[in-house]
C-alpha cells in the first residue's frame, strides 16, 4: 500500500455557519430530523436498527448529490450525533466512492464518542480498501488517551505495522504527544511515554521532536530529575544545535519553575557556548516565575544572557510587557541603576516605555529618597508625556522638602496647578505642599499658596490649619492666619 498522508481529522469539528455550505446544512439537518427518536447511539455502539432506510430515503428525496466536499462537511457536524453520522456516511458511500479523509473522519467521530468495536469495523474496511494511512492511526491513539486508556492506544501503535502502516518516527512522535498531553491522568502520562520510547528507540531512531515532546510532558509535570535525563540523552543522541530551541524552552523552564533558577542559568551559560539558545517561551515562562518569586538576581542573570548587549546575548528583543516585568522586579529589589539602564536601552530594542514603565521606576526612586533623580525624572516623565499620579506627586513633593530641594518641591505644584483636568483633586499635593513650605517657616510663601489654594478651591485639610494657626500665632502674624481662616470657614 502507498504512503498517501491524509489530513488528521479537524479537532474542533464544529465549523461556523459562514464555512457550511446550504447543501451540507440542508442534508445534515433532514439527517437529525429524522434521527431525533433513536438517540445518539451509544447503547449499542452506534449500530442502528431498520428505521435508517427511512433516514437513507430522506436524504435521497434532497436531491443533493453527496460530493466530496459535503460528505467532509457533513460528517464534521456529526461529532454530537455518531449514529447520524454512521448513517450518512453508509448512505454517501452507496453512490460515491468515500476519499481516505472521509473514513479518517469517521474513524474519528466514532473514536471520540468511545465505540471503539464500530471504529475497528471501520479500519478493517480501510485496509480493505487501501485507505489506511498515519493520522488513522493517530485519531485512534487521541481517542483512547481522551477516554483515559493510554494502554489501548500503545497496543495500537504495536498493531498498526500489521495494518500495512509503518512504525516510523512521526507515528512515534503522535502517540507520545496523545499520552503526554491527554492520557492516563494523575500527572503519571509523561512516565508511561517515556516507557514507550525506551522500547522503540532502538527500531525508531528518536528525532528533535521525540525528545521536544517528552521535555514538554517533564515540564507540565514539573519532573526535574527526569527533565534532566531526557536532555542528557538527547544531547548525546542528537548533539546541540541552535534549531532545537523547543526542546531547551521546556527543559529551561522545567528549571525555573521547580526552583532550580541556578541550574537553569548553569545550563543557559552552558549552551550560550555551543551557540544554542531558548527562545521566548522560555524567556517569558522564566521572567513570569522569577517575578513572582521575587528573584531579581537570577532574573538578571538570565536577562544578560538572553538580551545581552553588543551581540553577546541571544539576539531576542524583549517587548514593552516584558521590560515592565523586569524594571518593576528591579525596583521592587531596589536595583536602581539597573532599571534605570533598562529603561535606556529599551528603545534601542523597539519597545517604547509607557507611563507604567516610568511609574514604577519614579515610586522607586521615591521609596530610596533618590532626591535629585526623583527631580530629574519627573521632567523627563513630563517631556516624554507620561506624567506621575496625583498621588505620586504628592509623595515626591513631602520628600523633596525633607531632601532640602523646596524649589523642585513648588515646581511640582506648579505643573500640577497649570496643567490640572480636575479629574484627580490637588487637596493632598496642596497640603504636602504648605507642610513643607511650613516646617521651612516660610511663611510668607505659605501665605501666599494658601490664598491660591483657596482661590481654586482647593481642600485645605483641618490639620492642616491647626499647624498654620499656631506657626503664625507663633510668629505674630495672627491677622494674616485670621484672614485664611475667614476664607477657609466661608468659601466662595
Amino acid at each position: 500500500m502507498g504512503e498517501t498522508r491524509e489530513p488528521i481529522p479537524n479537532r474542533n469539528p464544529n465549523p461556523g455557519e459562514e464555512e457550511i455550505s446550504p447543501s451540507a446544512r440542508l442534508l445534515f439537518e433532514t439527517l437529525t430530523a429524522k434521527g431525533k427518536g433513536k438517540g445518539k447511539g451509544k447503547g449499542k455502539e452506534g449500530v442502528v436498527d431498520g428505521d435508517d432506510d427511512d433516514v437513507e430515503s430522506a436524504l435521497s428525496s434532497t436531491g443533493i448529490p453527496p460530493t466530496h466536499d459535503i460528505i467532509h462537511e457533513v460528517l464534521k457536524l456529526c461529532y454530537a450525533h455518531p449514529s447520524a453520522g454512521i448513517t450518512f456516511f453508509r448512505w454517501a458511500g452507496r453512490t460515491h466512492k468515500l476519499t481516505p479523509y472521509a473514513w479518517n473522519l469517521m474513524v474519528d467521530i466514532l473514536g471520540k464518542n468511545r465505540l471503539f468495536n464500530p471504529m475497528w469495523d471501520a479500519i478493517r474496511s480501510m485496509r480493505h480498501d487501501s485507505s489506511l494511512s498515519t493520522p488513522t492511526f493517530v485519531s485512534v491513539f487521541e481517542s483512547y488517551c481522551l477516554a483515559g486508556n493510554p494502554s489501548d492506544a500503545v497496543m495500537t501503535f504495536d498493531v498498526m505495522d500489521k495494518y500495512g502502516v509503518p512504525q516510523d518516527v512521526l507515528a512515534l512522535n503522535s502517540l507520545l504527544s496523545s499520552i503526554c498531553l491527554l492520557g492516563g491522568g494523575g500527572g503519571g502520562s509523561t512516565a508511561t511515554a517515556m516507557n514507550v520510547f525506551e522500547k522503540t528507540k532502538l527500531k525508531i531512531p528518536p528525532n528533535a521532536d521525540t525528545f521536544t515532546i517528552l521535555l514538554e510532558g517533564w515540564e507540565k509535570e514539573r519532573n526535574v530529575a527526569r527533565a534532566k535525563t531526557t536532555i542528557g540523552e538527547m544531547a548525546v543522541c542528537l548533539g546541540w544545535k541552535p534549531e532545537y530551541a523547543p526542546a531547551y524552552d521546556s527543559f529551561l523552564t522545567t528549571l525555573v519553575v521547580g526552583l532550580q533558577p541556578q541550574e537553569a542559568v548553569k545550563f543557559l551559560n552552558f549552551m550560550k557556548g555551543k551557540n544554542c539558545f531558548p527562545g521566548l517561551k522560555f524567556f517569558s515562562n522564566a521572567l513570569h516565575t522569577l517575578v513572582k518569586q521575587n528573584d531579581a538576581a537570577h532574573a538578571i542573570e538570565i536577562w544578560d544572557v538572553m538580551v545581552g548587549g553588543g551581540g553577546t546575548g541571544s539576539g531576542l528583543l524583549p517587548n514593552l510587557i516584558m521590560y515592565n516585568a523586569m524594571i518593576g522586579l528591579l525596583c521592587n529589589n531596589n536595583h536602581i541603576d539597573k532599571a534605570l539602564s533598562l529603561l535606556d536601552e529599551m528603545p534601542f530594542n523597539g519597545a517604547f516605555p509607557d507611563s507604567s514603565t516610568y511609574a514604577v521606576i519614579f515610586r522607586c526612586l521615591i521609596s530610596n529618597k533618590k532626591v535629585r533623580l526623583v527631580g530629574s525624572f519627573f521632567w523627563e516623565m513630563v517631556k516624554n508625556e507620561c506624567p506621575p499620579s496625583h498621588r505620586d506627586c504628592c509623595r515626591a513633593i513631602a520628600l523633596l522638602f525633607d531632601g532640602d530641594d523646596p524649589e523642585m518641591a513648588i515646581d511640582i505644584w506648579n505643573y500640577l496647578v497649570e496643567n490640572c483636568t480636575f479629574e484627580f483633586p490637588l487637596d493632598d499635593c496642596a497640603n504636602a505642599l504648605l507642610i513643607g513650605l511650613l516646617n521651612l517657616n516660610r511663611l510668607t510663601q505659605v501665605w501666599r499658596f494658601a490664598e491660591d489654594m483657596l482661590d481654586r478651591r482647593v481642600n485645605i485639610y483641618k490639620s492642616t490649619m491647626e499647624k498654620l494657626k499656631n506657626a503664625f500665632h507663633k510668629e505674630g502674624r495672627r491677622d494674616r492666619f485670621d484672614r485664611l481662616l475667614m476664607r477657609w470657614k466661608h468659601p466662595p
